[in-house]
């Protein structure tokens, strides 16, 4: 039996783009971006042939669980100098491979590093964050890929407490592009949720100029 398994007798897998104007930011949403039968597949490929790392921080001088899975992947010839972890880097899968050439067909970078995540229920989560460090958040491309669950993607910018947060929902098969010094201006999360709902894989793909 499939792990995930999406139908909607009313899709068409029409490819829906949403620009997002904000302050400081370039953000893109394609909604549909991979078909619900390429979606499907990708998602139940990369539960069952992922190396998940379930990584710890310390808290309080206390070692806690991540409240979800991890793994790492990009190019043999690339270090780990800015996933700020310790975890294994593992050589791209055909799957992936699959998912980042197609991606790179809407943006004129090639991405060397994956960040993949696998939010199991409504549990697990990510806090507000803002990826990379310091000077690297001025000009960065992330494409957040989502296969599975749909969960709420929240945004609120970093310094303009006055600003309008927005909650965007990120659906089986959809792509995010945060590029530009979006990391620089603003925050995002993946709350928690007491929702009963089916697991959820985001895979971000990294670009920091050389």
């Amino acid at each position: 039996m499939d792990l995930f398994n999406q139908t909607d007798l009313f899709s068409t897998d029409e490819v829906r783009k949403t620009e997002f104007v904000l302050p400081g930011a370039d953000i893109v949403l394609f909604e549909n971006y991979f078909s619900t039968e390429e979606s499907n597949k990708l998602f139940n490929n990369l539960i069952k042939n992922t190396p998940w790392q379930q990584e710890q921080i310390t808290i309080h001088g206390k070692e806690v669980d991540y409240p979800r899975l991890t793994a790492w992947y990009g190019d043999a010839t690339k270090d780990m100098k800015y996933t700020n972890t310790k975890s294994t880097m593992h050589s791209w899968s055909a799957d992936l491979l699959f998912i980042k050439e197609r991606i790179e067909q809407e943006v004129n970078v090639k991405f060397t590093r994956c960040l993949l995540n696998y939010y199991r229920d409504g549990k697990d989560s990510v806090d507000w964050h803002q990826d990379y460090k310091g000077e690297q958040r001025k000009n960065t491309v992330i494409a957040s890929v989502t296969l599975g669950a749909t969960r709420p993607f929240q945004l609120k910018h970093s310094t303009r407490k006055g600003l309008k947060r927005l909650a965007i929902p990120l659906t089986h098969g959809s792509l995010l592009l945060m590029q530009g010094a979006t990391q620089e201006n603003w925050k995002h999360k993946i709350p928690k949720t007491t929702k009963k709902i089916k697991p959820r894989i985001n895979l971000t793909f990294r670009w920091l100029p050389e």
